[in-house]
């Protein structure tokens, strides 16, 4: 990738407490949690590192993990531990929570590295960027005397050092190369660019369909996905209210016809065919969708189980149910097991697709 060798770290040991208190760090963005999506944009480079809180939340990343030799300083013990075990002079510093970052823009600050200064930040229009930058391996001596005199800013680096500001407004980098995630609601403003990931959940009338799909909801966005659900009726349905505005507008022969308020909007369009995939299109902003019902689709699903199962097997990623049945060869595991149906559906579904 880049001549120059270059080492690399991502700062992933921060307190999380603006997305109350989960790991950003595995919060997902278009089926990646951001630390992967994060080493996976660094992997060309020489070298990468991921400074870490503990270990044991990390440990099946095949990368060094580094835990601060100084604790509890915020981001400047991470940035010290870095430097003092890179093999490269010279270490880029990024935070976990910045899922669009690319390895071009790491590129592109790299081209200024100098022995005419010891710092190379980013500098937004906004602000200076010191977890998007590039520090020397000579800065531990300073960040030592920082710490003795209690000193835990990496502004505080800047102050004493050499500092060269790399402009983000003069590349052809958007700001958005940039941005962090400091609250959940922040994801929602991310581009989306992989299709969502779809299975069902079926099984016979009044199985429990719909209190299996909510409580998998919980758990998908607990972890971060982005989660729809599509309803199969097979009686046919209205939404419309007689006398409502969409309702006439129906009536009078609107063939499409959408209402929206400032946070939800719905859509009923005539159809004389149906194609389910069709519908999945109106998904594309979410990493996962749950279809409730179509026993016989050939979508991947898991079936609610009363007494026997009516699905193809092959289309079978487990079975749900509270009696004594039994599959010979789909894993079978009780309703309430939702944690290990949400695993299955992850290493099935979800880590199945983005290795392909």
């Amino acid at each position: 990738m880049f001549g120059m060798k270059l080492s690399t770290a991502i700062l992933a040991g921060g307190k999380s407490r603006r997305v109350g208190g989960r790991n950003k760090s595995f919060l997902v963005y278009d089926n990646q949690s951001f630390i992967e999506r994060i080493s996976g944009q660094l992997a060309g480079f020489d070298e990468v590192l991921v400074s870490v809180g503990s270990k044991q939340e990390y440990e099946h990343l095949p990368y060094v993990l580094l835990e601060d030799e100084v604790r509890d300083v915020g981001p400047l013990g991470g940035i010290y531990t870095c430097l003092k075990f890179c093999r490269n002079e010279y270490l880029f510093v990024c935070a976990t929570d910045m899922p669009n970052l690319t390895a071009e823009l790491v590129e592109f600050m790299a081209e200024f590295i100098s022995a005419d200064y010891d710092c190379f930040v980013l500098k937004s229009e906004s602000s200076i960027q010191p977890l998007c930058a590039i520090y020397s391996k000579s800065l531990v001596p300073l960040i030592d005397s920082l710490f003795r005199a209690k000193k835990y800013s990496p502004l505080a680096v800047f102050d004493s050092s050499r500092v060269k500001y790399i402009p983000l407004k003069y590349s052809r980098f958007g700001e958005s190369v940039i941005a962090n995630i400091n609250h959940l609601a922040d994801l929602d403003k991310l581009p989306r660019f992989r299709q969502p990931r779809v299975f069902a959940v079926s099984g016979v009338k009044n199985s429990g369909k719909t209190t299996l799909i909510t409580r998998l909801l919980e758990v998908f966005k607990s972890d971060g996905y982005r989660v729809g659900v599509i309803k199969h009726d097979g009686h046919g349905f209205e939404i419309d209210t007689e006398h409502k505005d969409t309702y006439r507008s129906r009536e009078a022969g609107s063939d499409v016809t959408l209402i929206y308020s400032q946070d939800r909007f719905a859509l009923v369009k005539n159809q004389s065919d149906v194609c389910i995939r069709r519908f999945i299109d109106y998904f594309d902003d979410c990493d996962i969708v749950i279809i409730e019902g179509l026993k016989h689709s050939s979508f991947p699903k898991i079936e609610v189980v009363v007494d026997a199962p009516v699905c193809n097997e092959d289309t079978l990623l487990a079975i749900a149910t509270d009696g004594g049945f039994m599959h010979k060869s789909v894993p079978t595991l009780r309703r309430n097991d939702i944690s290990q149906l949400a695993d299955i559906i992850k290493t099935q579904i979800l880590q199945k697709s983005l290795n392909n």
